[in-house]
């Protein structure tokens, strides 16, 4: 019966310390005491249409697929918010993603000690789900625009940020074992298709965030921008179904107490250590005084796996960069497919898309095929060949970047500018800079309303200097001075004059494109100022007499009629297409009977890279994704007693932890190009492939049944204890 299930104390951890011997004995009376009525009967669990599935688990279901789509649907979005909301650089941005997800990593350690040592699994989800949830909430406030500036945004994000990686950290290794709890032991079959249909629920949940959380960030505008408070909004809704859901059914679940944290004990024993005891032939045999022989068994056995998880970070630290570094440079591709546009971050949802689609190929073709070819293809084999396929993704990736580089325009350094020249007088004009002993350093002639073929970089002797320009119209000949400060674009705009010509400097904004879109500014020649219309509540005025606006980010497409507004008149233009990643400059004339005109021209060419590009490296990464990690945990779990199956799951979230670390330390502190990092990161995991090939080369592996315990001995708690293995949103 359920309820008396409960009731029982489950047998206690053969692996703690037995603290009172003691035997207490109850004074017996000589009355006579009247006998007990029977007890009832209890009810059994509810099943589901009359199979041996508890109702239970419908609710854990449920709630771990709305968990992990909240949890993967706010990180989809999480690099371009930092990006474009927040303003912060692509190293800041990537230093933050990668923290974020490292604590995500390390907290299921903290967890995983509240459920086994203090409140229990139940309470445990419970509590850290409000958590969660309000983590969620102060995330989304962060993305308001209304509310606050960029401190006030900034202090709101990391404090969601910090709540989330505590939630879903801390109920990472409870959810999936509470659902185990359910089952009784002898529907193990049942257990076993339960967990299927759990890691089903995480892959759906990260299917489906990761494809729509992009689209109600960029199709949908909100305070006249993309609607990041809505991206962040409806996966914090999801949390909060999650919790309600999980809540709903409270009393049909079977609810273990607490029973002690078996990494606490492991940790213990490692690191005991007494100078009394004489020397013993195994390091770990100084905590013969103190453990259970069985137990230092299982840590011997376990030392030997853990040993094989050191080189195992990199791999990590190559995989995790698919919401980070890939997503910024899918920015820089041009999005449409012809069927599709797509958002830059949702071409994340090719990995577990991939994943499910390798994961049976694998099994059922790849691997068998090998066998019949008469090779030897071990399960550290696979890991090796995970990490290579792994390196190869991200020679790809580099080739890729160089490619998009090729076709960018000149980025000024220290002590340098990049220079454009505008010509917008009505004849050719000569113009010369010169520098301090009078010599030209940039010679160029332009025709009327055009501009020079490339923009020049020019360099600096300090980090502000004044250039004068030598500018030939006709017969005139004009000299003009200018300041310019380093690192900067600058457009030299020469105009008509009366009879003669001037110059204006412009200074070109910084990171004018965002997430790929396009961006558009004027210059305005008419008398009257010129109020535009770019339509979804875009609007901007230029100046009369040669005013420049700011620059304005529309969504890309054709712009035929863009209604435009004088003081006196209404007119229309024809922007025509405005393409990926662009940066348009139209100059605004009234040079025919047919009214005001507009001359188009590109201060940034349109991305022409296909983001169709990053097919094969997705298509690399996954494969190796599924070599490495599903192999090594089926490995690692060969390889250790199934009392330790918790302290290896513990293992490896750290080993993905500290493989985020490894990017946020590169990211902060190579100041490499990007193109020369991807490199780097596929030659550091080329050679810790060749340090655990080694390490895999000497390692002998152990049989299962040399280190299965007796039935008799195994503790019910540990048998029944967490399998959650989900690492990266794949794992079946």
């Amino acid at each position: 019966m359920l309820e008396e299930r409960e009731r029982v104390k489950p047998a206690m951890n053969s692996f703690q310390k037995n603290e009172s011997k003691e035997t207490f004995f109850s004074p017996v009376s000589t009355e006579e005491v009247p006998p007990r009525p029977p007890k009832l009967p209890k009810k059994p669990p509810p099943k589901i249409c009359g199979s041996n599935y508890p109702l239970s688990i419908v609710f854990i279901v449920v709630n771990e697929f709305c968990e992990r789509f909240s949890y993967y649907g706010m990180k989809a979005v999480l690099t371009l918010y930092f990006l474009y909301f927040l303003h912060w650089n692509e190293d800041t941005s990537t230093s933050v993603y990668h923290a974020f997800s490292s604590l995500c990593y390390f907290t299921p350690i903290l967890g995983a000690a509240i459920a086994d040592s203090w409140l229990g699994k139940f309470k445990t989800i419970i509590s850290l789900s409000l958590v969660y949830v309000l983590g969620h909430v102060i995330k989304s406030l962060g993305a308001l625009p209304i509310l606050g500036g960029h401190i006030v945004h900034t202090v709101l994000s990391l404090t969601g940020l910090s709540l989330i990686a505590l939630g879903t950290g801390g109920i990472k290794p409870c959810v999936a074992a509470f659902g185990g709890d359910q089952f009784e032991k002898k529907h193990e079959e049942e257990r076993t298709r339960y967990f299927s249909v759990f890691y089903l629920s995480i892959n759906a949940g990260s299917l489906i965030s990761t494809f729509i959380t992009p689209m109600l960030r960029g199709d949908v505008q909100c305070f006249g921008e993309d609607c990041y408070a809505l991206a962040f909004g409806v996966p914090g809704l999801l949390m909060v179904i999650a919790l309600v859901v999980f809540a709903m059914g409270s009393k049909m679940y079977k609810k273990t107490p607490p029973e002690g944290n078996v990494v606490t004990q492991v940790v213990k024993c490692i690191w005991n250590h007494s100078g009394e005891i004489p020397k013993r032939q195994h390091w770990l045999d100084w905590a013969a005084e103190k453990y259970p022989k069985q137990l230092i068994m299982d840590v011997k056995a376990l030392t030997r796996v853990l040993l094989l998880y050191i080189p195992l970070p990199m791999f990590w630290a190559l995989l995790e960069q698919q919401g980070s570094r890939w997503t910024l440079q899918a920015t820089r591709m041009n999005r449409n497919l012809g069927f599709i546009v797509l958002q830059p971050d949702q071409m994340q949802v090719l990995n577990p898309l991939l994943v499910l689609i390798f994961i049976p190929l694998f099994d059922l073709v790849i691997y068998p095929l090998v066998s019949r070819c008469g090779i030897n293809f071990s399960s550290l084999r696979k890991m090796a060949v995970g990490m290579i396929l792994a390196c190869l993704a991200f020679a790809v990736v580099a080739v890729v970047e160089i490619k998009i580089n090729e076709m960018a325009p000149p980025q000024p350094g220290p002590q340098e500018i990049v220079l454009q020249v505008l010509n917008l007088a009505d004849d050719e004009v000569k113009v010369a800079v010169l520098g301090d002993e009078n010599n030209a350093l940039l010679t160029e002639s332009i025709k009327s309303f055009q501009k020079m073929p490339h923009p020049s970089k020019l360099h600096l002797k300090t980090e502000s200097q004044n250039f004068q320009f030598h500018l030939k119209y006709r017969n005139l000949s004009v000299y003009t001075e200018h300041s310019v400060e380093e690192k900067k674009w600058y457009t030299l705009v020469i105009r008509k004059d009366g009879e003669n010509i001037s110059s204006m400097m412009v200074k070109d904004a910084e990171n004018i494109t965002t997430d790929g879109m396009t961006a558009v500014r004027f210059v305005n020649t008419l008398h009257k100022e010129v109020n535009i219309n770019l339509g979804a509540d875009i609007s901007l005025s230029v100046g009369e007499d040669y005013g420049v606006s700011a620059y304005k980010t529309v969504q890309i497409g054709e712009y035929p009629e863009v209604h435009c507004r004088t003081e006196d008149d209404d007119f229309s233009l024809n922007l025509g297409l405005l393409d990926f990643g662009a940066v348009y400059l139209f100059v605004i004339t009234n040079n025919t009977n047919q009214g005001p005109q507009v001359w188009k021209t590109e201060d940034i060419p349109a991305n022409k890279i296909s983001i169709a590009w990053q097919l094969p490296q997705y298509i690399l990464v996954s494969a190796g994704e599924v070599m490495f990690s599903v192999t090594g945990l089926e490995f690692s779990y060969s390889q250790a007693p199934s009392s330790m199956k918790s302290v290896l799951q513990a293992a490896w979230l750290l080993t993905i932890g500290v493989g985020n670390v490894i990017v946020l330390a590169v990211a902060q502190f190579s100041g490499l190009v990007q193109w020369a990092e991807f490199i780097l990161f596929s030659c550091l995991l080329l050679l810790v492939f060749l340090i655990f090939s080694i390490m895999g080369y000497y390692y002998v592996p152990v049989k299962s049944e040399d280190i299965m315990e007796p039935e008799d001995k195994r503790s019910p708690h540990i048998q029944e204890d967490m399998t959650n293995l989900d690492t990266n949103n794949t794992k079946l």
